[in-house]
């Protein structure tokens, strides 16, 4: 009995199940992750530089934009190269230490990642409801405030959490049930008491969902109800248009977050976990520069010069 209960110190390193029990696909499957990684990176860098090197997109929304593109490269880089890695090698064991080191980096990101999109939410109400006001009630001490309230409180809730995994015991069977270090997975392995740690995930991630869910809702009511009384069909259409990629980017995100963790954890639903995990941290960090780029004609201007001023000098 006393090998098969070992307090959690005594394990030093965790077992992480391939993506695919397929051989023939470990490299297709290797390229289109790289591929996407690479897209990841540089549509989310370029966002970046392009609001520092256009004074057209030196605004509350592209401030934090470019936040939200920062966090987009933060919480790819903390899973997309371990899964590579474990596409390309046999060894597929992960520390200790370094999964609760990237389930922290993680849960930071998604938490702050959420209520960056709150945030921005509410700079799009305050832009179509109070334009005369725009400038003075989003000022640039509000908005450094609000991003550094932001990352403070994403980094509290994922150290609460993390917490209530690290005081958990393990029985010896180390083998998580993913190819990442995700919460319900490494609560599976517990043999002790996890009532403090089911409680804590509940009551964060449902006041986390609800407040900015909430925020959000409240923010487009009142989008939807001042555009509705504009006589300006003109004005109704380029209202619309600076909401329609937040909300895309909105609807991505917190669907896959209530599809993942709405679902019961039973042995039949480990597939479907594994998917939404994927399109969490694989495809919606590619995903968000590319649906802000394509429809912003800001941005696309200042990519379309950027590369242009690139090529030119090579020449």
């Amino acid at each position: 009995m006393d090998h098969e209960v070992r307090n959690q110190s005594t394990i030093t390193k965790f077992i992480l199940v391939r993506f695919s029990e397929f051989p023939q696909l470990q490299a297709p499957i290797f390229l289109l992750f790289l591929t996407i990684y690479i897209v990841t990176l540089v549509g989310n860098v370029g966002i970046i530089i392009a609001r520092k090197i256009n004074p057209k997109l030196h605004t509350p929304m592209y401030f934090f934009l470019s936040h939200l593109s920062f966090l987009d490269i933060c919480y790819s880089s903390v899973f997309t190269p371990k899964l590579l890695e474990f596409l390309v090698v046999e060894d597929r064991t992960i520390s200790f230490n370094r999964c609760m080191t990237q389930f922290f980096f993680g849960c930071a990101c998604v938490i702050t990642e959420m209520f960056m999109l709150a945030v921005m939410a509410y700079d799009r109400f305050v832009a179509v409801c109070k334009p005369l006001l725009y400038t003075v009630a989003m000022s640039r001490k509000l908005c450094a405030l609000l991003v550094a309230g932001i990352y403070m409180w994403g980094v509290l809730c994922s150290l609460i959490l993390t917490y209530s995994l690290v005081r958990l015991s393990c029985c010896g069977f180390n083998t998580i049930n993913n190819f990442a270090c995700e919460y319900s997975a490494i609560l599976s392995l517990s043999c002790s008491d996890t009532s403090f740690s089911q409680m804590a995930c509940f009551v964060i991630s449902t006041f986390n969902e609800v407040c900015s869910l909430l925020i959000i809702l409240a923010s487009y009511v009142f989008i939807i109800a001042t555009v509705s009384r504009l006589p300006s069909k003109g004005g109704l259409r380029k209202a619309f248009s600076t909401g329609a990629s937040h909300l895309t980017v909105i609807s991505i995100f917190h669907g896959i977050i209530l599809l993942l963790y709405c679902v019961p954890h039973a042995q039949n639903s480990w597939l479907l976990v594994k998917v939404d995990i994927i399109l969490f941290t694989v495809m919606i960090p590619m995903l968000n520069p590319l649906i802000y780029s394509l429809r912003n004609k800001d941005v696309k201007e200042t990519v379309r010069r950027l590369i242009y001023t690139k090529l030119h000098s090579l020449y």
